[in-house]
């Protein structure tokens, strides 16, 4: 591109000084020629004035008289009537310019002019307009690598960019040139590596999303099919722990479809009006036993009967992941409170361990924030489900530990009934 940009520059160049460069040479041509005839004839006319007024006043006409009226270039001839003719310079040879006078005493002056000076003028001439014409030949193909450079440059990172953006490198240059289509095709770029590059996060943020929303599920799944294979004698408790296994596995396809959901569009939720006991109840069924196996308690306290607005799996999923934590890093017994501020239904999740870190605080919700050797996504992604369905999840206290769900009602509940299930 940067050689056929230098060649049709120059090409134009060249032409404009072909057609100019011509008709100035034909121009100064004659009118050097012009110039010189109209110098011939006047200096035929000034001899001729010279040779009246000697005449007029008697005196001689020769050449030491008139020698040094002429140029050295030209060559006279003066006749007079009666007298001899008078030659004043060399006759030129070869073409020449010619100019005769005539005067009122019957004299006649012919003056010469070799038409080789006027060549050597033209040719002259010629010679600055060929230094011109270089000078702007080479000032043209100057100007034209500037400008090759100029937008072949810009052209040659814009490819480069074209092609990271296609080995999977999306970080936007902000590159600009200057010329405002290739910071038209520079914006668009850029544009579009931050529309990949969002993209590549969200899938990169869905994988580990679902790494880690998925382990529990299979946990409290892995638990259950053991209490099946340590009953497998008792049919009944058998045929009680496979029906609660494959409620779990449903409600794995639910944590998995919101996944899918929420890395597709955030704002796309599923809310119903569900039963937040029954999503409490299954969960405390389903993380009892391994609560019993640490030795722990769960108690279940403080308003029942209570409706709320949200996406059942997404709630349980969230009071999955609060249960889980408090297993992993907290002591004591697990108490999961219920209440009803204004128009939400709270769940209160708490023990009796160490809790959340000074330091930490509110940060505890960031991603790859964890001061106990954990991934950071948990919490994480568990308040992204809580706000994707219109809720919230707070820490309300650090030590000992108090994580709060917040979920809105649509049916005004009945009057709060404090219960207490050891």
């Amino acid at each position: 591109m940067r050689r056929r940009l230098i060649s049709s520059t120059l090409a134009v160049v060249l032409v404009v000084i072909a057609v100019f460069g011509i008709s100035l040479v034909i121009v100064e041509a004659r009118t050097i020629q012009s110039s010189a005839q109209d110098g011939v004839q006047s200096e035929a006319v000034r001899l001729t004035g010279i040779v009246e007024n000697r005449i007029l006043a008697g005196e001689s006409v020769d050449a030491k008289g008139l020698d040094r009226q002429i140029a050295d270039n030209r060559f006279a001839i003066v006749k007079v009537p009666g007298h001899p003719e008078v030659r004043l310079g060399e006759q030129p040879k070869g073409a020449v310019l010619k100019s005769t006078q005539l005067g009122d005493h019957g004299e006649s002056v012919t003056v010469e002019e070799a038409r080789s000076t006027v060549s050597r003028e033209i040719g002259r001439t010629l010679l600055v307009i060929l230094a011109v014409a270089l000078l702007a030949v080479l000032a043209a193909v100057a100007l034209a690598v500037r400008q090759a450079r100029r937008l072949a440059d810009p052209l040659t990172d814009l490819a480069e960019t074209a092609e990271r953006l296609g080995s999977g490198d999306p970080r936007p240059r902000h590159r600009r040139y200057g010329v405002p289509e290739l910071d038209r095709i520079a914006d668009v770029l850029d544009a579009s590596a931050e529309r990949i590059g969002r993209m590549l996060t969200a899938e990169r943020r869905l994988a580990a999303d679902a790494s880690h929303q998925l382990r529990t599920p299979l946990t409290a799944l892995s638990m259950r099919l053991e209490e099946i294979v340590a009953t497998a004698d008792d049919h009944e408790a058998v045929k009680e722990e496979a029906a609660i296994a494959l409620g779990q596995v449903e409600r794995l396809t639910d944590v998995v479809q919101r996944l899918l959901t929420n890395s597709r569009d955030p704002r796309s939720g599923s809310a119903v009006d569900f039963d937040l006991d029954e999503v409490i109840r299954q969960q405390i069924e389903e993380w009892r036993p391994a609560y019993q196996n640490e030795g722990r308690a769960v108690e279940l306290s403080g308003a029942r009967g209570l409706r709320a607005v949200g996406t059942p799996g997404a709630v349980a999923q969230v009071l999955a992941t609060l249960i889980e934590n408090s297993l992993m890093h907290g002591a004591g017994t697990l108490a999961l409170h219920t209440r009803v501020t204004g128009n939400q239904a709270v769940v209160e999740v708490s023990d009796d361990g160490p809790g959340v870190p000074t330091d930490l605080g509110a940060r505890v919700f960031e991603r790859s924030v964890s001061g106990r050797n954990s991934t950071g996504l948990g919490l994480a992604v568990a308040r992204d489900l809580a706000e994707a369905d219109g809720g919230r999840l707070e820490l309300l206290q650090q030590r000992p530990p108090v994580f709060a769900l917040f979920l809105a009602q649509e049916i005004t509940p009945p009057p709060p009934r404090e219960d207490v299930i050891g």
